[in-house]
């Protein structure tokens, strides 16, 4: 399957992102923001090249050097699917939300919170480890393998 690579950065500030607006809407009140939220997630995982906040990393933050990439041997797949996962999440809690179910809706919106944190600040990826078990466990669809991540030059 030869070398994969995966900008990091790129992740970080689609965490970023996602945590800021999120928290945002709960802060204000708004139900409508976490939806956009959750709706670009979804969009970014069926439609990768769609992914708003990782087009704005490509499309105007890197090329002006305001954000520098971290290119390291990766695996897309596992991430992707964690962006699924948060956006499955947070489009249950806006449903939630809408349907006057505020405490349940806020907690699912806080849980994607919490674990984009966990990510974006400790590394860990909840949703990409909840990918490489199903690999382990062989379920179909779950291909990709767990490999060492490292720095790719240029």
């Amino acid at each position: 399957m030869g070398e994969r690579k995966v900008d990091h950065t790129a992740l970080r500030f689609n965490q970023a992102s996602i945590i800021t607006l999120s928290v945002l809407g709960w802060v204000l009140n708004q139900p409508a923001l976490v939806a956009f939220v959750a709706l670009v997630m979804l969009v970014g995982t069926a439609v990768p090249a769609a992914a708003l906040f990782q087009q704005i990393y490509f499309r105007v933050l890197r090329p002006r050097g305001w954000l520098r990439p971290r290119v390291l041997t990766d695996n897309p797949e596992p991430h992707r699917f964690a962006q699924g996962l948060g956006g499955t999440v947070l489009a249950l809690g806006v449903i939630l939300l809408f349907l006057g179910y505020a405490a349940i809706g806020w907690a699912l919106t806080w849980a994607v919170i919490v674990l984009a944190a966990l990510n974006l600040f400790f590394g860990f990826c909840a949703g990409c480890f909840v990918y490489y078990q199903l690999n382990r466990l062989g379920v179909p669809g779950f291909t990709a393998r767990p490999i060492e991540r490292r720095e790719v030059e240029g």
